[in-house]
């Protein structure tokens, strides 16, 4: 039974988080940078812990500070919110592996779907329909690239494997497709998951994946 919440977050997404524990008769803990000292999800929470100075990096970022603060506050679980830390699978597993319960998807499951090429593999495996693509990652060649695309028929997107909000993302008509595959691996750091044919006119459709422990 939870009792104690440890809220990884800030602002509007941790007063949700926090209004939720209300309601549910959870205490809950929130964490803060300098200066966010004053934000209304400190003011509001239970009990309240300064993680860090005002970079992100330093303070909602800095799992060793979170852990601790989760420790010496007695909480029983971490809830991520969502941005940050939310999709951080070596963080659930920090979490885990420090005994508390991390209220979102298992690390595994985090790791999957995290990378465009693992995620497309799992739906197709679960039977779940799918837009044409590269089934993979992309080559180096860009005539290869190119055939791909034909293949598949324009326009497509070409997107960074690990990428998130559109970063390394590029719209392709009949043309070079190589640009979009360098920013891609430039900005995310990985290879592209390959070629997304766009759906209708210009419609770019988005699917939320919501998990927990027990899927």
């Amino acid at each position: 039974m939870i009792e104690k919440v440890l809220i990884a977050n800030r602002g509007e997404i941790a007063l949700r988080v926090l209004r939720a524990c209300k309601e549910m008769g959870i205490k809950t803990v929130a964490v803060y940078s300098k200066p966010d000292a004053n934000l209304m999800h400190v003011r509001l929470a239970d009990e309240a812990v300064c993680i860090g100075p005002a970079p992100a990096a330093e303070s909602y970022l800095n799992i060793p500070a979170i852990i601790s603060a989760a420790e010496i506050t007695d909480a029983d679980a971490i809830h991520p919110g969502y941005g940050f830390l939310a999709e951080n699978a070596d963080f659930a597993e920090r979490v885990t592996d420090s005994g508390f319960t991390f209220i979102g998807p298992r690390a595994d499951t985090i790791r999957l779907m995290g990378n465009k090429v693992s995620a497309i593999e799992a739906m197709k495996n679960a039977g779940v329909p799918c837009v044409p693509g590269s089934d993979g990652p992309l080559s180096d060649d860009p005539d290869e690239i190119m055939q791909l695309a034909r293949d598949i028929g324009f326009p497509v997107i070409i997107k960074a494997a690990s990428g998130g909000g559109g970063r390394g993302a590029g719209r392709r008509l009949p043309g070079s497709a190589a640009g979009p595959v360098r920013r891609g691996r430039c900005r995310c750091g990985d290879v592209c998951s390959g070629h997304v044919r766009r759906s209708g006119a210009g419609s770019q459709f988005q699917l939320c994946r919501h998990a927990g422990q027990n899927g």
